[in-house]
Parts: structure tokens; C-alpha cells; sequence
């Protein structure tokens, strides 16, 4: 996937809107990522996750109208640090302090403010209200100006793929071992004396992090950041992200967009199904999620290499 990803602006130079395409898959694959850690690996199911991809988004663009700022080595932090800071305030209402917070509280916890986030922007005239904020000032690289195309491409694949071998770090790390280990049994974890709410804040504020960041990159590769890329609809596109292409592997949620946009990208296109694309893509999804709940890449990838299998008989040898 990498190899293919390296050369697909050389073979769509003369199809831009193309290279458009796969750069927002790119961006919207660190949004999966992000989700993907907390359900795929640490059983936090977050409904919310677009909120701090938006509040990312409209805190650079902010910036950029307010303060005419816009260099990369000054903006990208600030929306990783904003989507770091905001996804601890929620991990530490509705995790932390909590023995064994369940899923259902924490899920409506975050699409509740998901939901909140986008009507307050919405009447927020300030930030654009309904209307968003247009013309987001370019991403600067020293004296150049980043505008969609090659160049940025390829800057979100570089994030993209730095952000990804850190993720797999992390989940394949003793700290990792812990997150595997909420995931199938957060009781018996908890009994041996982890702090699961402490771990699992942990992994949700380093989420929050990665969507930060994509929503950064969406707004300055986009022009534009709405009310609609903080609320319940975008948040629902990144469970069906992860979900789709296999959640618990970190390479599934990217084959997840990919699949979700190209497919989305068609079906839009055709004039006879024009009106009804929105319900054929709902079949195609639910199908797969119904009838093959680990995703596309569980055709391919068994379940302990999906979230690890640890402390079972292996006869083939220790592990490393």
C-alpha cells in the first residue's frame, strides 16, 4: 500500500481532482486511526471523535484569519496539542475516577458533545456560525504555500505514515500488552491491580492528538471547516471507517476510507443512481459489517493478529 501511495500522483498528473480525492483519504485515515485506538485496541467506543478533527480545524483556522499565522512548524503542534488537551477533558470526566466506565456511558458521553459542539458553532456567529469558515489562510512552509496538489499530498502521506509506525509502536509495546489486555478483559486487568482508567485516558488523549492533527490538514487542504466536521455525521463515518477495513489492525481503517470514499466518489457520479448512491453505499457497509464483523481485512488476517492473543498455548515457540 505504501509503494502504490508513493506513486499515485505520478499517475494521476492529469487528473487533479484525483489527487484531491486520495489526499482527503489520507487525512480522513488518521481520523479512523484515531478511533481505531480507542475501539480496535482499548474498547473505548468514542461516538465523538470528529470533535476534536473540528475544534482542531476551526482553532487554525482562527488563527490564520485572526492572527495572519500560518506556518506549519507553528500551526500543525497547536491543533495536536488542542485535539490532545480536549480529548483529556472528556478522558477525564468520563473515565477517570470511574472503576470500570461502560461503554454505553462513555459512547453517548462523546457524540453528546460531538452533537453539543456543532449546534454552538452553528449560532456562533463569530466562527461563521452555519456558514463555517471559508478561505482558511494556506499552509505555509517557510516561503512557500502549500495548496492541494503533489506537495501537500505528500506532506499528509509523510504525517500520515509517521503518525502510523507510532501507533504501531505503542499497541505492540508492554503498554500496548495493556491495552490488548482491556480489551478482552478489563475486570481481570483491573483485579491485578491496573489502573485501566488511567490507560485508557492515556490512549484516548493520544487519539484526540491524531484527529487534531487531521482536522488541521483537512481545513487547510479543504479552504474551508464547518459546524459539520465536528458533529455526529463525521464521527459516524470514522466508526464505519474502522469497522469496514477491520478495526484492531491500524491498517484496516486507512483500507476502510479508502474503499468508503472511492466508492462514494463512483456512485456520485453516476447520473442514473445520482439520488439514491447515499442508500446503495448503506447496503454495501452494513452488509459487510453484518456478515463479516472484522472487516475487509478479516478475509485476510486472522484474530491474533488482529488485537494479539496473549498468554495462550503456542507450540511453535516462546514469544518474543
Amino acid at each position: 500500500m505504501l509503494a502504490a501511495a508513493l506513486v499515485v500522483p505520478l499517475l494521476l498528473t492529469s487528473r487533479p481532482e484525483l489527487i484531491t480525492l486520495a489526499t482527503n483519504v489520507l487525512i480522513l485515515s488518521l481520523l479512523a486511526i484515531s478511533f481505531d485506538l480507542c475501539w480496535g485496541y482499548s474498547g473505548i467506543m468514542s461516538f465523538g471523535q470528529a470533535l476534536f478533527f473540528g475544534v482542531a480545524g476551526y482553532a487554525v483556522a482562527l488563527v490564520g484569519r485572526d492572527l495572519e499565522f500560518s506556518h506549519v512548524w507553528g500551526t500543525l503542534p497547536l491543533a495536536m496539542m488542542v485535539g490532545l488537551l480536549l480529548a483529556f477533558g472528556f478522558a477525564a470526566f468520563l473515565l477517570l475516577g470511574r472503576r470500570t466506565p461502560s461503554v454505553i456511558f462513555v459512547s453517548l458521553g462523546t457524540l453528546t458533545g460531538a452533537y453539543a459542539a456543532e449546534r454552538l458553532v452553528s449560532g456562533w456567529q463569530y466562527v461563521g456560525a452555519g456558514n463555517g469558515l471559508s478561505s482558511v489562510k494556506l499552509l505555509q512552509i517557510g516561503p512557500f504555500e502549500m495548496v492541494e496538489g503533489p506537495a501537500f499530498y505528500y506532506l499528509v502521506l509523510a504525517l500520515l505514515l509517521a503518525l502510523y509506525l507510532a501507533s504501531r509502536y505503542l499497541v505492540r509495546s508492554q503498554f500496548g500488552l495493556v491495552l490488548a489486555g482491556m480489551r478482552q478483559n478489563e475486570e481481570r486487568l483491573a483485579f491485578f491491580g491496573y489502573q485501566v482508567q488511567v490507560f485508557k485516558a492515556l490512549i484516548f488523549s493520544f487519539a484526540g492528538m491524531i484527529a487534531g492533527l487531521a482536522g488541521a490538514l483537512f481545513a487547510y487542504h479543504q479552504g474551508f471547516i464547518g459546524p459539520g466536521n465536528m458533529g455526529p455525521g463525521l464521527s459516524t463515518m470514522a466508526v464505519l471507517y474502522a469497522l469496514f477495513g477491520g478495526s484492531g489492525t491500524l491498517i484496516g481503517p486507512v483500507i476502510g476510507t479508502l474503499l468508503i470514499e472511492t466508492i462514494s466518489y463512483v456512485l456520485a457520479d453516476q447520473d442514473e443512481i445520482k439520488q439514491y448512491w447515499p442508500v446503495i453505499l448503506g447496503i454495501v457497509l452494513l452488509a459487510v459489517v453484518t456478515l463479516r464483523p472484522t472487516g475487509i481485512l478479516g478475509l485476510f488476517v486472522s484474530e491474533r493478529e488482529r488485537i494479539g492473543s496473549y498468554g495462550g498455548d503456542d507450540h511453535d515457540g516462546p514469544h518474543s
